[in-house]
């Protein structure tokens, strides 16, 4: 109520010159009266084309979510012939999806966790590194090779918060 009353006392301070007598006159004091219909101003005509752009929005919206699966089937195609095209023939004999495999980049090059995109489980996981004649990145690999075939190694789960804590389950 007290919002209304400041409201009637801003239009208090709004003046106006009556077209027909010239009088000035509050716009708190104004009886408007119409007779006939209102004269269209561009005030109408930007609603008219919000509410255009609004129900194209909408029409849109419903649309959305099948425009974007298509968007990333197309994506997945692309990228899926830009990695054949960019992976080591070695590899491409492989027959990996390149979306099971992972780039670590060093001390390996992927990890490639064979089904994980395709299929329920993963059936393998493959670490794949193209040869190089580097003692100590040659170290590291026979290291981690080692490792693995010992079975010195554990499995935990970390998750990192929005501010960069890291819980271990």
């Amino acid at each position: 109520m007290n919002e209304l009353f400041q409201e009637f006392q801003q239009f208090r301070k709004i003046l106006c010159v009556c077209p027909c007598c010239g009088e000035i006159v509050r716009v708190s004091d104004l009886r408007l009266k119409a007779k006939g219909p209102a004269v269209r101003t561009w005030l109408d005509d930007y609603r008219d084309k919000e509410k255009k752009i609004n129900r194209r929005e909408a029409r849109f919206d419903e649309r959305e979510e099948g425009l974007r699966e298509q968007a990333r089937e197309r994506g997945r195609k692309l990228a899926e012939r830009v990695f054949n095209q960019a992976i080591l023939p070695s590899f491409k004999a492989l027959k990996l999806d390149p979306f099971d495999m992972k780039p670590l980049l060093n001390p390996v090059d992927f990890v490639a966790f064979k089904g994980m995109t395709k299929k329920e489980y993963v059936s393998e996981i493959l670490f794949l590194s193209k040869r190089y004649n580097r003692p100590a990145l040659n170290l590291a690999r026979k290291q981690i090779a080692q490792t693995v075939q010992e079975q010195k190694y554990d499995w935990q789960l970390a998750r990192i918060d929005e501010r960069g804590d890291i819980e271990f389950e």
